[in-house]
């Protein structure tokens, strides 16, 4: 049986540390973290890579192998991944997101604006795959060739947005019993062929936005601006001003990198930062504290802690000591 990183080769920053009959896990190294992506056989041409990032940005040196035919399937359990695909566009594949793609766009630089990504990939190398297919049930009826056709037609990736059916078939593939694993991967490999052989694209496929370098630079630096010092406030439209982009877009493209709006994420963000220093400074009080992350009032900041963290500042802190 011929191996995925025969027909592909992912670049110097990942290396094998684990290979065993069932499994190979390869290590990615970058400066800003670490993954780890453990990949398995399911049948000739066909294999399940499971994705678990934590860094902030690599760059992918993917390649395929002259003569390879790829029909990728990604989901993302947690997480958001950003990839720069044809003319300097960036698109997103946020939690409970199908993409569907050839892999011709996944070199180059990839970020994770919330600094993890957890998923799993589902690779077919159509040669290989399409001959394995036909010992299936006297021959399965799905053409991998037309799959490719339908959802790959075009230079960007097919994304699929919360779709109940293909919830249910990943939501398996993430717990599987070791002792079936082998037989049981086939089996989703083949129902998630099906589901997506049957799926009428217009029902399916969503109008998501793509952005553009300036735009993405631009938002990644109001990021950087409001949460390097969190005792400082600004408004949207001061924000909006000084970087030279507009309201509406600065809004939109903000969503759509970091999975929130600008309001809401900030809050989480502070409240997780709030959470840190109860946990690392048991004698620091509450309403210092606050004040380190933007809040003059003691009790405000309480019930943003407990709409966030689930209970109070004191509870929290308590259930650590």
């Amino acid at each position: 049986m011929a191996t995925l990183d025969e027909k592909i080769s992912f670049g110097d920053n990942v290396r094998h540390i684990i290979e065993t009959p069932e499994c190979t896990v390869f290590q990615l190294l970058d400066e800003s973290g670490e993954g780890t992506m453990t990949l398995y056989n399911i049948f000739d041409g066909a294999y399940m890579m499971v994705n678990d990032m934590h860094l902030t940005s690599c760059v992918s040196h993917f390649k395929q192998h002259d003569g390879s035919q790829l029909l990728c399937i990604d989901h993302c359990r947690e997480g958001r991944i950003e990839n720069e695909i044809a003319d300097g566009a960036y698109c997103y594949l946020q939690e409970h997101e199908l993409r569907v793609d050839n892999r011709h766009h996944h070199s180059g630089p990839v970020s994770l604006p919330l600094c993890h990504y957890h998923g799993i990939t589902l690779t077919f190398d159509l040669p290989p795959a399409t001959a394995s297919l036909k010992g299936f049930f006297g021959g399965f009826s799905v053409d991998l060739y037309a799959l490719a056709d339908k959802y790959c037609d075009d230079a960007r990736p097919f994304v699929i947005h919360s779709n109940p059916g293909i919830e249910h078939i990943f939501s398996e593939l993430y717990h599987v019993p070791q002792k079936i694993k082998a037989d049981y991967l086939k089996v989703k490999a083949l129902e998630l062929l099906l589901y997506l052989d049957a799926l009428e694209i217009s029902d399916a496929k969503e109008a998501r936005p793509y952005f553009y370098k300036s735009q993405v630079e631009k938002i990644k630096a109001i990021h950087a601006l409001i949460t390097a010092d969190l005792e400082r406030h600004y408004t949207m439209e001061a924000l909006a001003e000084r970087f030279q982009i507009s309201l509406t877009a600065m809004k939109t493209c903000f969503k759509e990198i970091y999975g929130d709006s600008m309001y809401s994420y900030l809050k989480r963000y502070r409240m997780n930062v709030a959470a840190s220093m109860l946990r690392q400074s048991p004698d620091r009080s509450v309403a210092d504290i606050a004040g380190a992350v933007g809040y003059e009032s003691p009790s405000k900041f309480a019930t943003a802690f407990r709409q966030v963290m689930g209970q109070s500042p004191m509870a929290y802190r308590k259930s650590f000591f």
